[in-house]
Formats: C-alpha cells, sequence, structure tokens
C-alpha cells in the first residue's frame, strides 16, 4: 500500500493586496513532499519560495492576502480550516526551520522554555518530562553538553548552535513534514555542512518528509532527491540533482548552474607600496569579576596576528565564527582596543590622536555584511551615499553631486535612483549602494566584511564582478573577510586561514586551495568545495 505524501500542493495561487493593487506572487504552483524524501525548491529572492512554505503553515498575513488552490497535510486541506484547528496542526503536522535563528528565537527566554513550550503545547504530561524530551532533542541534533545548554539564552550559543535549536523545537512533536527556510544561509561551511547532514540524518531516522527553501545550488546537490526550479512566482523546470546539474533545460535553471565565481587570476604584486601593514596585533577580552585570588578568564579574540595589504591588492581572511576575523577588522579599525602596531600609508595608526585619526580614516572604507542592517530606512540613496562627504571633503555641493552620481554610476546603478529608499531595492542592488558609500571618499582601502553571505548565488557573482572591475580602475586594496572559500578564491591573491584568534596558514590564492598544509584549511576546502 502506498502512503499518501505528507503535503500535497494543488495549484496554489498567492497574492497580496496594498493600496488597492493586487499582485500575485505565487502562480498556479504544484508539488508533493513523501516521507522518506527531501523535495527542494531552489531560486533567487522574491521568485516566491518562502512566499509558498509559509502557506504551508499558514503563516501569511491574513488581512491583504489572497489564496487559492489546496494545500493538503495528509488527508486535510488547511485552506478549510478553522484556526483553532490550525494551531494544533503547527508543530504536530508540520514543524519549521526559519531563516535566521538570532531572529526566531526570542533573546529574552532561554533554551528551555523555548524547546518545551512547543512539547507542552501538545503533550500534557508535564514540565519534569519535557524537560527531559528537550535534552534528549539537543542531543539528538548534536549539541554537547546539552543540559547545559538549556539555562543558555540564544546569544549565548554560536550561529550553528541556535540554528540545531531551532531545528529541535521544530521536531519536538515528530511531525511527518519539516519546512526549511534557508536553513544554511550565513552559516560557515563546516557548520553548513553538519547542517545538512543532519537533515538528512533526520530523513532517514525519523522517516520525515522534508521541504528544503534554498537559493543555493551546492545545498540542493548535497541533499535534494527532487527539485523545483522557480522563478517570478512559477515552476520552471522540476527534476533530480543529477539532471539539473548535468543537463538543465530551462535558461534559468542554466543561468542558475553557470552562476560562480571563476578562480582569480595570479598577479604579480612585487613592488606596489603597502598600504596596511599590522604587527602583532592582540585583542584580549576579559571575562567575570575578579572575587579574592580568583583571576578572570581571558580570552584570546586576536592572538598575534600580523599582515599587510599592498596597493590594488586583495587579502582574504577566512576561518570560522568566532575565529577573531571581524575583531580584527574592527582591530585594524581602532574600534576596539588592541595591542600591536598598526600603520597605514605611512600613519602609525595606534599613536594617532582621535582627530588626526578620523582625518585618515577617510582613505577606509568599510562594506558591512547586512545591507540592510547597515543602510539608514530613514536616509534616501542620494543622502546614504552623501554621509562621508559632509564629513570629511572638501568640495561644493556641486561637486557632491557630481561624486555621488559617479559613485552609483560605477556599481551599475541608475542615478535616477537617488531619491528613494532602501527598502525599494533587492538585496544585491541595497549592497552596490553600500559600495558606493564606500567609493565616493575614492578610499586606498577597502575592508569588506562578509558583503556576500546574505546573497544568491547568482547576486553574488555579480558583486565580485563589480569589485573586481573597480580595483582594477581605482587601484583599490581590499581586505576580504569571509567564510565562503569560493568567493574568496575569485577574489583574492593572498589568503589567510584564522583559528581561534591566530593566523594557522597563509599563502597565495592557488597554493592555498591546491596544496593546504595545515588540517584545518584541508578541513575548511572540504566542507567548501565537495
Amino acid at each position: 500500500m502506498t502512503l499518501p505524501p505528507v503535503l500535497n500542493v494543488e495549484d496554489l495561487h498567492i497574492s497580496f493586496s496594498e493600496n488597492g493593487m493586487e499582485k500575485e506572487v505565487v502562480k498556479g504552483i504544484s508539488f508533493a513532499v513523501n516521507r522518506g524524501e527531501i523535495v527542494a525548491i531552489v531560486g533567487e529572492s522574491g521568485a516566491g519560495k518562502s512566499v509558498a512554505a509559509q502557506s504551508v503553515l499558514r503563516l501569511l498575513p491574513v488581512s491583504g492576502t489572497r489564496i487559492q488552490g489546496a494545500i493538503s497535510l495528509g488527508d486535510r486541506n488547511i485552506l478549510e480550516l478553522p484556526e483553532k484547528e490550525m494551531r494544533s496542526m503547527r508543530g504536530k503536522s508540520a514543524g519549521m526551520i526559519f531563516q535566521e535563528p538570532m531572529t526566531a528565537l526570542n533573546p529574552l527566554h532561554t533554551i528551555e522554555k523555548q524547546i518545551t513550550e512547543g512539547i507542552l503545547s501538545h503533550d500534557s504530561s508535564g514540565r519534569k518530562k519535557a524537560r527531559q524530551k528537550a535534552i534528549e532533542l539537543l542531543s539528538a541534533v548534536g549539541i554537547d553538553h546539552a543540559e547545559e545548554r538549556l539555562g543558555h539564552h540564544p546569544h549565548q550559543l554560536s550561529g550553528g548552535q541556535r540554528q540545531r535549536v531551532m531545528i529541535a523545537m521544530a521536531i519536538a512533536s515528530n511531525p511527518g513534514l519539516l519546512i526549511a527556510d534557508e536553513p544554511t544561509t550565513a552559516l560557515d561551511v563546516t557548520v553548513q555542512a553538519r547542517v545538512l547532514a543532519l537533515l538528512s540524518e533526520l530523513k532517514e531516522t525519523r522517516h520525515m518528509g522534508i521541504l528544503l527553501i534554498t537559493h543555493d545550488l551546492g545545498v540542493v546537490r548535497h541533499v535534494a532527491n527532487r527539485v523545483y526550479v522557480m522563478r517570478g512566482g512559477e515552476f520552471v523546470e522540476t527534476a533530480t540533482p543529477e539532471e539539473l546539474f548535468e543537463a538543465p533545460r530551462h535558461p534559468y535553471t542554466k543561468q542558475l548552474v553557470t552562476a560562480h565565481a571563476t578562480p582569480a587570476e595570479p598577479r604579480n604584486m612585487e613592488g606596489a607600496p603597502v598600504v596596511l601593514k599590522a604587527d602583532d596585533i592582540r585583542v584580549h577580552f576579559q571575562k567575570g569579576d575578579r572575587f579574592l585570588f580568583k583571576k578572570r578568564r581571558v580570552t584570546r579574540a586576536v592572538d598575534g596576528v600580523s599582515l599587510e595589504v599592498k596597493a590594488g591588492e586583495s587579502l582574504g581572511i577566512v576561518g570560522e565564527s568566532g575565529s577573531g576575523k571581524s575583531t580584527l577588522a574592527l582591530a585594524l579599525l581602532r574600534l576596539i582596543r588592541c595591542r600591536g602596531g598598526i600603520e597605514f600609508m605611512g600613519h602609525r595608526l595606534d599613536t594617532l590622536g582621535q582627530a588626526e585619526l578620523n582625518r585618515i580614516r577617510q582613505n577606509i572604507q568599510v562594506v558591512f555584511q547586512d545591507p540592510f542592517a547597515s543602510l539608514s530606512p530613514r536616509m534616501s540613496v542620494r543622502e546614504i551615499v552623501a554621509e562621508g562627504l559632509s564629513h570629511h571633503a572638501k568640495e561644493t555641493r556641486g561637486d557632491h553631486h557630481r561624486l555621488i552620481e559617479k559613485a552609483i554610476t560605477e556599481v551599475g546603478l541608475s542615478p535616477s535612483i537617488l531619491a528613494r529608499y532602501p527598502h525599494e531595492f533587492s538585496g544585491g542592488e541595497r549592497q552596490r549602494i553600500a559600495i558606493a558609500r564606500a567609493l565616493v571618499l575614492n578610499p586606498a582601502l577597502i575592508i569588506l566584511d562578509e558583503p556576500t553571505s546574505a546573497l544568491d548565488r547568482s547576486i553574488q557573482f555579480q558583486v565580485t564582478t563589480l569589485l573586481k572591475s573597480l580595483q582594477k580602475t581605482r587601484n583599490i586594496a581590499y581586505l576580504f573577510i569571509s567564510h565562503d572559500l569560493r568567493i574568496i578564491r575569485s577574489l583574492c591573491d593572498r589568503v589567510m586561514v584564522m583559528k581561534d584568534g591566530q593566523i594557522v596558514e597563509s599563502g597565495n590564492t592557488h597554493q592555498i586551495f591546491e596544496t593546504p598544509a595545515h588540517p584545518y584549511t584541508k578541513e575548511l576546502l572540504a566542507a567548501a568545495l565537495s
């Protein structure tokens, strides 16, 4: 006897109404998920993937949303159920892992409270048993010292641990369907590999059906059984991962499959002037209070790092979350206290007063990981790009307009967008605006802190191509911080591998990727490129 699918979606249409206008974002899609299989929906941001996934648990706003078609969990069409019955199905029939666990988890509550809350909503056996089940769940998803972790809050866990907590919450009531919405976005490659292995294990051991929403084709290749390619609210192709990568049929699928960054061509940087030089940088944090003869614990976030970056060169710093990459960047900018020497274009930054340091800083700019968070929602694009000019440059208002329009044009955007606001743009466009803000002061060095980790693969390719072009025309030096080794390989001339605050290996990019020497480097490469 063939079991019915745990999820069956038929001719699903979803529209949103705003200001009297209706926009259809999901346009007649149909698919099914069976027990013991992983079905992936892939596509770029705005394709309608997450909207379709959220509709399965009726998580979309009631006001202004119109849903047509059928969504069946088991033998029940959830679109016909009253809200009270729907609440009982959430977690029990289907669980959901959200994209950003730090946002999805309540920062005020302990891990124990957040996991047991879901258990107790479907099981009246009491808090003691719920607590024991929470420990078992945390152990099952691979969290060490599970009982100790119950008393922690989300900020006390790493990104990978938070994602595992989300998975534990989602499977707490042993649902037949698990919906994973971008579960590995912005995770380190080794953590990502462990989360994907865990999803595959849950599929096998608990015989779950898993609906995986992602823009990362590498993730699909590793774990999916079937793939639906989505664009503009429609499915344009359905295939197995093997068929998708070996013989994609639709032009859009071909674009997704081939949109990958190519390795950077080796360049000879001998003779180029050194822009930034750092010697024996140390950042140590003391934790806890001193009590009698008990010393406070010391965390060596950065422990004796030395580096130099030449004009027109790209230096990549790679490593997992917590390795000290971003702390090193803050130290080099003198935004946190550190020990060691920092020299920028002949100036010792560690000896300068604040006024002189502010003058020098206009030649060092930063592009952050999340463009939506780093751009003020209350400022227009013109105001955002002009902000640096108002603090440092001495040009006239007319000169400012010219420089702003030049920067926006250089990043591939039209000056006509300058009056608009960040929320009106895609993630890739917002990152281009952030790059324009950095460019407008014509810096000698740009520090890029995970600038592509939240972007779709094809948009990552566009941004790295843009950065290469800008470096060629402006001779800018890049310090590129990332856990994405594919991007590092595409953009950087040299690579330094960081672990526990120290550089464990460094060399030119070709050498690091082709003949890695340190076991940690080999582990990173194996997780990223397998």
